[in-house]
């Protein structure tokens, strides 16, 4: 189901925030007044970009910093391990903290917990801080006695989740950089460069090969019309995203890039590492199988791995064990599906979807690395090629208005 943003007041005027799954805005009004509180706005948060998305598992928010969230999460976790009371771990934390923003974070937790309320009701009230994964593994913790051990879960799930975006975003960093500077590197020898030329064949009587007259031509065109091409690319990129938002366009793309040949495994993978993680650490910390199967697949990014979860859901609570509807969904990897059966046929499936999550994290660095092995080797030879093609075509023209026989 998807997940709302609420605002609402209590019937003495106290206001309160946080975020709801339902099916639609009605149902969270329903909720929310049997709660005996007013809604003010209910509003579903907007997607960000397809790369935004991938990289960013949402355990936390903007206004909060995964860094920060982590700090947040490490501290508690090792002072409550410590046999320290919450409200006296909070305490510390304000005190020894050098960072404003995550005091003054911590400052309304505190608070809620010293007026007698559960830490996970003090989070959810937290806007756009603490996911719906996050409050149920620390509600969970709660309902288990044991808030240390589930707060260092959570702790360990965080940690693993930055990593594999860290990852991720290193090994992209170089193509980035070198796609950049091979379009400004073409742009100044076809704006620059190439004019300067065009200046010296102007008033030769001799026609120009084909190859140099393209290249004449592309500059030209580059030159004048560059800035009206901008104007309709980048207005068309808006649309773009923009239609992307809409379910039917959102899920055929989704669908086309798990269909690349070596993007789409990659994706694949990084889908299924973000899944199994996220319903072991949830099994992990006493969260029931169907509860952690709607939280988990919040985590996911691509609309067709989404579904295959809400089928297998659906089928789970027809009665039906979790491996054979996965399986059916032919989405996520053999393999992976042949492990989360070891972990149901032993009683084990918690800690082999950890083990899956480890297997395929390692896959998706191996991955990344094939995939760069490709394209760092396709874009310098690309650039090399554009190049000696430019630089040829400008010498073949010189050649032959002096009578150089080539």
């Amino acid at each position: 189901m998807p997940l709302f943003a609420y605002r609402a007041v209590t019937s003495d005027g106290e206001e309160k925030a946080g975020t709801l799954d339902s099916a639609d805005e009605f149902a969270v009004a329903h909720s929310l007044q049997s709660q005996g509180l007013i809604p003010l706005s209910i509003a579903k948060p907007q997607q960000g970009s397809d790369l935004h998305r991938l990289l960013n598992t949402p355990v936390g928010g903007t206004e909060f910093s995964k860094a920060r969230l982590l700090i947040f999460t490490e501290q508690l976790a090792s002072l409550m391990q410590a046999g320290i009371s919450l409200d006296r771990a909070l305490e510390i934390m304000i005190n020894v903290s050098d960072d404003p923003k995550l005091q003054t974070r911590i400052v309304p937790i505190q608070e809620g917990v010293r007026r007698g309320q559960a830490l996970s009701g003090v989070l959810a009230e937290q806007p756009g801080i603490f996911s719906s994964f996050y409050i149920s593994m620390i509600q969970a913790a709660e309902a288990y006695g044991d808030l240390g051990k589930g707060l260092q879960n959570l702790a360990a799930y965080l940690t693993r989740s930055q990593a594999l975006r860290d990852n991720l975003l290193s090994a992209l960093i170089y193509p980035i950089i070198l796609v950049v500077v091979s379009v400004i590197s073409l742009l100044i020898i076809l704006v620059y460069v190439v004019p300067q030329f065009e200046q010296l064949f102007a008033g030769m009587n001799k026609s120009l090969p084909l190859s140099t007259t393209v290249v004449l031509s592309v500059a030209a065109g580059i030159k004048e019309y560059g800035l009206w091409a901008l104007a309709v690319i980048l207005p068309g990129m808006v649309l773009l995203r923009y239609q992307l938002q809409k379910t039917a366009q959102r899920e055929s793309w989704d669908n086309l890039k798990l269909r690349l040949p070596l993007l789409g495994r990659l994706i694949q993978s990084v889908e299924t590492a973000r899944f199994c993680r996220s319903l072991g650490t949830l099994l992990h910390g006493g969260v029931p199988l169907l509860s952690a199967m709607g939280i988990a697949r919040q985590t996911l990014t691509n609309t067709q791995m989404t579904h295959s979860v809400d089928q297998a859901a659906a089928e789970l609570k027809a009665g039906k064990h979790l491996t054979r509807p996965l399986q059916n969904t032919r989405r996520f990897p053999s393999l992976a599906i042949q492990m989360i059966q070891v972990g149901e046929e032993t009683g084990q499936l918690d800690v082999m979807l950890i083990k899956v999550a480890d297997l395929y994290d390692r896959q998706v660095a191996n991955q990344t690395q094939r995939l760069l092995a490709v394209l760092t080797p396709a874009l310098i030879v690309g650039l090399g090629i554009m190049i000696a093609g430019i630089i040829i075509s400008i010498l073949a023209a010189i050649m032959s208005i002096n009578d150089i026989p080539i």
